[in-house]
């Protein structure tokens, strides 16, 4: 019998990344039956309505804290990638007596300006001509030529996921994306923190987990073959990754 985690009985609570939704966790919270587990629509993806003109981080902070208290979860154990992973690094700063655990998939605290630049520009393109040219990029982004050749389920999933999505929700999430900035926050991270990156993400991710080393007092870094889409491209591996690092 496998021992039970230190963990255990304390929900884990999933925030996706940009242009899918919550449905994206499912086949990692497939092998972990052992936990409770949730995982709650950013806003302007999924069902979560639009949460305002110009939103911020803080914002999509309150939104999950708000759909948390709902939920009657008033602890938990917190996974966040990319933009999913900036609101998570919020949550954890401003309401530490509610995360116990923190883990950042394939995040930052802040983009350089060329980054930002190019949030800019993708929420113009949301916004003029719609979703379809985002599509391929984002493919490119995420996952390996191998995935991508092979046509796996999980490519064709963000293909549609991103397709269908709401481009207004798209281009605000973009601007969240470009105005962030959680540096100032890292310090006042005190649950364990768990940083995970796939070893072939794109620059401004690789050079984040240092950051998150040298800053987040309890950090332990994992690196696991993939790109900006290591957990669900490889979902088994992640969600071996999630549970071991649990029981430690």
């Amino acid at each position: 019998m496998e021992s039970p985690s230190n963990f255990q009985g304390i929900p884990i609570v999933f925030l996706h990344g940009l242009g899918v939704d919550a449905s994206c966790w499912d086949p990692v919270i497939e092998v972990l039956p052992e936990f409770e587990c949730v995982a709650i629509d950013l806003p302007g993806h999924g069902k979560a309505p639009l949460v305002g003109p110009v939103p911020t981080v803080a914002d999509f902070a309150a939104h999950v804290m708000t759909e948390a208290t709902r939920l009657g979860l008033s602890r938990m154990i917190l996974v966040g990638t990319s933009l999913g992973g900036l609101v998570a690094q919020h949550i954890a700063a401003t309401a530490p007596d509610r995360v116990v655990r923190l883990v950042l998939v394939d995040t930052v605290a802040t983009y350089p300006e060329v980054v930002r630049q190019q949030w800019r520009d993708r929420a113009v393109t949301a916004r003029s001509i719609g979703m379809e040219s985002i599509v391929a990029p984002t493919l490119e982004t995420w996952f390996t030529a191998e995935a991508r050749e092979a046509q796996l389920p999980v490519v064709a999933y963000v293909a549609d996921k991103v397709r269908g999505m709401n481009p207004e929700g798209y281009a605000q999430a973009c601007e969240v994306l470009e105005t962030a900035d959680t540096r100032a926050l890292l310090v006042d991270i005190s649950a364990p923190t768990l940083v995970i990156c796939g070893t072939n993400d794109l620059p401004p991710f690789l050079a984040a987990v240092p950051e998150f080393e040298e800053t987040i007092t309890h950090t332990e870094v994992v690196w696991l073959a993939g790109k900006h889409g290591v957990s669900l491209e490889a979902s088994s591996t992640f969600a071996s990754t999630l549970r071991e690092a649990l029981r430690a």
